[in-house]
Order: C-alpha cells, then structure tokens, then sequence
C-alpha cells in the first residue's frame, strides 16, 4: 500500500513539473509563444487563366485536424469561376459555329475584348 501511494504522489509531481515546464516555462518567459501559422502564398496566379500545371503544383498548408476549410473553399471558388466563364466561352463559341454553318455569314471567333458582353 505504501508504494502504490509513493507511485501516485511521483506520478503527480511529474506530471506537475511537465505542466510547469510547458505551461510556465522554466526560464520565467511566460508561455510558449505562438506558433506561426503557414498561410497560403496563393500559388493561383491572378493575371492569368489557370492551368493544369497550377491546379497540380496547388498544395495547402495542413491545421490541427486537415486542411484549413477557408483556404480550400477560396481555391475551389476561384477553380469553378474559371471554369465557369470557360463554359461560357465555349458555349459561345460553339453557338458561333453553329451560326457559321448554317450560312448566317463570317463569324469572329477572336476572344472580346475586356468589357465587351455579348
């Protein structure tokens, strides 16, 4: 009986100092300072269309229990608007050429410019 309560009061001044150390610290400094987060240095370049080399090269930073949902959820937002606005494009294009061989004339297939809606 006297040693399990000698096991019991060790145990307890471990776990006590442990708790000091990480909680305290030992050199008086307060508590261990915060770590850094890794943020994402958005690898999506915002001057031009993405490819499949960005969306292979895109790697997120890892949190406590998976990846950081804000993170994810601004990539896939920014992946689906592009490939929104491709569908669009081709949707137009394709309509374009459906004109062209129904005899409606020439057809620019040429991209329009910034500001120009059809």
């Amino acid at each position: 009986m006297v040693m399990f309560l000698f096991l019991v009061v060790a145990l307890a001044v471990v776990v006590g100092a442990v708790t000091l150390l990480v909680v305290g610290g030992s050199d008086g400094g307060g508590p261990l300072p915060d770590a850094t987060p890794e943020r994402l240095h958005d690898p999506l370049a915002p001057d031009r269309p993405l490819g499949r080399a960005d969306v292979d090269a895109l790697r997120f930073p890892l949190a406590v229990r998976g990846y950081r949902m804000a993170e994810v959820d601004d990539a896939l937002n920014r992946l689906g608007a592009e490939l929104a606005e491709r569908d669009a494009r081709i949707a137009d294009l394709e309509s374009a050429l459906a004109g062209a061989h129904t005899g409606a004339g020439p057809v620019d297939l040429g991209k329009p410019a910034e500001g120009d809606h059809q």
